[in-house]
C-alpha cells in the first residue's frame, strides 16, 4: 500500500498518540462539501425508507438503527465523489500512524444528526479495552457541516485510548457530559482522525437544521469489515478506483 506518513506533521503524530485524536485541518473546499450534501440528499431521498439498510445486514454493527440520525451506507459504490474518503493521502497517513500499514477500509457511512437528537452514549467502537497499542480500529470524520457545541458535534475524552476500562464500566451516566470531554468545534470540510478506542460519541443538536459528516472507519486487516465490500463491489467501482483503492477495500 502506497503511503506517505510524511504528510503528517510531527505534532499531529504527537497529539494522535498523545490524545488520541487529531484535526487534519480543511481538507475539503466549500463547493466540494456543496457537491457532496447535495449528492447525499439525492441518495437518501431516492432510497427512502431503505436508506442505510446495509448497515442492517451487518452483523458486525451493534446499533445499525438510530432515531436520532439520518443514516446512509456504503457509500464507496454510490458515485465517485465518495472516492476521496478513503483514498486521501493525509487520511491514510493518519489511519496507518495508528494502525500500522496492513489495513481495510471497514465502512463509508453517512450520519446526519437530527434536530433535538444526536445524543451518544459515551463509546468505543471495540468490544474491549486495549493494551499496549495494539489498536484495532481508526476513523476519520469528515464534517459536512460545521460543528459547535449546539448542533451534535462529536464529543472524546482525551487520551482514554490507553485506557484498559471501558467508558460503560466506570461511569453511571454514559449521556452526561463528562469532565474532561472535549468537543470537536471545526468548520465544514474539515477532517478529523480518532483512534476508534477513545471514548467518545454524539451530542445533542439543539438546531433546526441537520448536523452532517461522513465517517470513513478502517480496521486492520486480520478484522472483519462493518460492510463486506467484496459483497457489494460493483465493476465500475472496482475499474474506477485502481490498485490503492482495490487495496484499501480488500477486493
Amino acid at each position: 500500500m502506497s503511503l506517505t506518513p510524511s504528510s503528517l506533521t510531527q505534532h499531529q503524530k504527537d497529539q494522535l498518540d498523545k490524545d488520541g485524536f487529531v484535526s487534519l485541518g480543511v481538507l475539503l473546499s466549500s463547493e466540494d462539501v456543496d457537491n457532496i450534501n447535495h449528492c447525499l440528499l439525492d441518495i437518501h431521498q431516492a432510497e427512502g425508507q431503505h436508506a442505510g439498510a446495509e448497515l442492517k445486514d451487518s452483523k458486525y454493527i451493534r446499533h445499525p438503527v438510530e432515531a436520532g440520525a439520518d443514516r446512509l451506507a456504503d457509500l464507496v459504490n454510490k458515485g465517485e465523489v465518495f472516492d476521496i474518503f478513503y483514498t486521501q493521502p493525509t487520511v491514510l497517513a493518519g489511519i496507518s500512524h495508528v494502525l500500522g500499514n496492513d489495513f481495510k477500509l471497514s465502512s463509508l457511512n453517512y450520519r446526519a444528526a437530527k434536530p433535538g437528537m444526536g445524543q451518544q452514549n459515551l463509546h468505543v467502537d471495540w468490544k474491549d479495552g486495549i493494551a499496549n497499542g495494539a489498536y484495532k480500529v481508526c476513523n476519520s470524520i469528515w464534517l459536512l457541516d460545521d460543528f459547535t457545541s449546539e448542533n451534535g458535534a462529536t464529543r472524546v475524552v482525551p487520551g482514554t485510548h490507553t485506557s484498559t476500562q471501558l467508558p460503560q464500566d466506570v461511569i453511571e451516566d454514559l449521556e452526561a457530559p463528562h469532565p474532561d470531554e472535549h468537543i470537536l468545534n471545526a468548520p465544514a470540510g474539515t477532517v478529523y482522525i480518532f483512534n476508534s478506542h477513545v471514548w467518545h460519541g454524539g451530542t445533542q443538536n439543539t438546531t433546526n437544521k441537520l448536523r452532517r459528516s461522513i465517517h470513513s472507519y478502517f480496521c486492520t486487516s486480520d478484522q472483519p469489515q462493518q460492510i463486506d465490500q467484496s459483497r457489494y463491489i460493483t465493476e465500475e467501482t472496482r475499474q474506477r478506483i485502481g490498485e490503492l483503492g482495490v487495496k484499501i477495500l480488500d477486493v
